[in-house]
């Protein structure tokens, strides 16, 4: 199994198929088993990679909460494009990995074909709209330090994933799901890459986000997948990979 080692960090990676790059990051509490229906359905034609973030799955899971950041993970996924000799791929992510890859972006546009960004949002402007978010991301934290790995949610992508650590989940949550500024939802009228923006009609707490961003990112293509919740891709796999393989093959 491919690994990188971050300093002393293990990250975990998988790395499927041959043809244009696509690096795929999961959302918060889940793994890089959740795009399983994406690697069967497009390694024939691109190079699918996908890992599991600090604290997740298969990857390291540090005891210093200062080795989960939004800047670490960004260069998790550099480090990651560079083992595996890719110098540009099309981005993409459900929820927190949505967040990541637009992160990414602003670190690091020139490494960015193109962005896909899937049931997420851009964060908050509104300092108490995101320390209402960073609560939310703080009690996650808790339940897992109270409950271990018994406080895993019951969403599709979740239940797939499988986890070693409670501790590196709940420093997770403190260091990658709470955010700490407005740099990337300022960034979206600056995005000059094409962007894929697709939501489930039933996935509410991200609708809003969804229209936020197909309004402010330019010429963005935004699918709303029927029948499907916040796991989209598992909800309604058919539907959701014919949208991205739609969008990848307009990629010039």
């Amino acid at each position: 199994m491919p690994y990188i080692d971050r300093d002393g960090v293990r990250i975990f990676y998988e790395d499927h198929g041959s043809g244009p790059a696509v690096l795929l990051s999961h959302g918060y509490s889940a793994t890089t088993a959740m795009w399983r229906g994406q690697v069967d359905e497009f390694a024939g034609d691109y190079r699918l990679i996908t890992w599991d973030m600090r604290g997740h799955g298969q990857s390291d899971s540090p005891d210093d909460p200062a080795e989960y950041s939004e800047a670490k993970t960004v260069a998790d996924v550099v480090s990651i494009l560079e083992a595996c000799g890719e110098e540009r791929a099309v981005i993409g992510g459900l929820s927190l990995g949505g967040y990541v890859s637009l992160a990414f972006h602003v670190a690091h546009p020139e490494m960015t074909r193109a962005l896909m960004l899937f049931d997420t949002g851009p964060g908050y402007r509104n300092p108490n709209t995101r320390a209402a978010w960073n609560e939310t991301a703080e009690q996650r934290a808790r339940n897992f330090e109270e409950r271990g790995l018994d406080a895993l949610g019951g969403g599709n992508e979740v239940r797939i994933a499988q986890h070693r650590s409670a501790a590196g989940l709940a420093h997770a949550a403190r260091g990658l799901l709470a955010q700490f500024d407005d740099r990337v939802i300022n960034s979206l009228p600056e995005i000059a890459v094409p962007a894929l923006i697709l939501v489930g009609a039933n996935d509410q707490p991200y609708l809003a986000g969804t229209d936020y961003m197909a309004n402010k990112i330019p010429g963005a293509r935004k699918v709303v997948i029927d029948d499907a919740g916040h796991s989209s891709n598992i909800d309604q796999p058919a539907a959701f990979n014919a949208a991205v393989r739609e969008f990848l093959a307009r990629l010039s």
